[in-house]
């Protein structure tokens, strides 16, 4: 896939813990370790991200944004275990990252896509 980003920024990406599985998010889906989600503090809910590992960009996912965080100071990104997994940061928790927004939700209905939409290779 090829997307032009909108906007980028790097920071510190960490994962959510397994024992926040099923535990509702931001957007009111349950959280999923095997879905392609993320939460950050300021991109809107339904956002599209592309995140990469700053030391081997090309390693990258897609993930949807759908909570808020993270609350630890100089974090810029929480990924779900699978999107952590894929980007090869389980053992050392933390991997800086470059995250681009690759599309904005421009009308309610898209805030609501499915983590499982994305998870599913969409």
């Amino acid at each position: 896939m090829n997307y032009t980003a909108h906007s980028q920024e790097v920071g510190i990406a960490s994962y959510y813990s397994d024992n926040l599985k099923g535990y509702k998010m931001a957007n009111g889906e349950r959280y999923d370790p095997e879905d392609l989600t993320c939460a950050h503090l300021t991109y809107p809910l339904g956002t599209i991200l592309k995140v990469a590992r700053k030391d081997n960009p090309d390693r990258s996912i897609m993930v949807i944004v759908v909570d808020r965080g993270p609350y630890i100071k100089g974090r810029a990104i929480d990924l779900s275990k699978r999107a952590a997994r894929e980007l090869g940061m389980i053992d050392h928790g933390l991997a800086e990252v470059i995250i681009a927004v690759v599309k904005r939700p421009n009308t309610i209905a898209t805030t609501m896509i499915s983590s499982k939409y994305l998870a599913e290779g969409n």
